[in-house]
Formats: C-alpha cells, sequence, structure tokens
C-alpha cells in the first residue's frame, strides 16, 4: 500500500489538524472547504499591544499542503487573515507571498504552484 502523496495541515487558533490525500485536487478542494469554514466564522478583533493589530493585520487561520520529495517538499497553502481575505503563499519555514492576480481565485494558485514544484 503506497503512502498518500498530498498532506493538508490546518493550524487555526491553538488547533493543528492534518488530513492525507492521494489526489492534488481532493487536498485542494478540502483546504478551500475548511479556509471558507474558518472565514465564515467572522472578523478577527482588533488586539492592542505595543500597537494595534486590525483584522487584517493577523492570520486568523495556516492553511498549507504538503508533497513528498526527496530534497524539497513542495509547499504551499493560504493565510485565512482576520478580516476574511486569503493570502496564498508558497514554502514552508521560508515562506513567500503569491500574487493572486490573474488566477480564478488564491487555491487555483496553490495548486498551480504545488504542480509546477513537483515537475
Amino acid at each position: 500500500m503506497s503512502r498518500p502523496s498530498w498532506k493538508l495541515t490546518v493550524r487555526h487558533g491553538s488547533e493543528v489538524s492534518h488530513q492525507s490525500f492521494d489526489d492534488l485536487d481532493e487536498a485542494v478542494a478540502a483546504m478551500r472547504e475548511r479556509a471558507l469554514a474558518i472565514r465564515s466564522e467572522g472578523p478577527a478583533r482588533t488586539v492592542r499591544s505595543l500597537r494595534d493589530f486590525g483584522p487584517e493585520d493577523q492570520v486568523h487561520a495556516r492553511l498549507q499542503i504538503s508533497g513528498r520529495g526527496l530534497l524539497r517538499k513542495p509547499v504551499a497553502g493560504v493565510d485565512v487573515r482576520g478580516d476574511g481575505t486569503f493570502m496564498p503563499f508558497r514554502g514552508g519555514v521560508g515562506r513567500a507571498e503569491l500574487d493572486p492576480s490573474g488566477h480564478d481565485t488564491p487555491f487555483d494558485l496553490v495548486r498551480e504552484t504545488l504542480e509546477a514544484e513537483t515537475r
């Protein structure tokens, strides 16, 4: 039996969950479903510390898909910001935001990024 090719990790508040998938499209669909459910919870509250952090400055949840790789695993995902916007990114520790313009959804961009990194 082969092991799954893709892992979806969802970090939402103090909760962390993992799901495994054999198909990238299934993993992206699950990520989209979870991200929309998290966004439907409503906006985050402003946090006051040394400075004010509005909802647009906060990451409410981070959803990340990682694949298998010998030297480098392909990793990409979406941050759900406190104001309900989605910010796609690639990379694990060295994260880089991706420009979602030119794509129907940020989830399409995540899929394209992961497909390109596995070629």
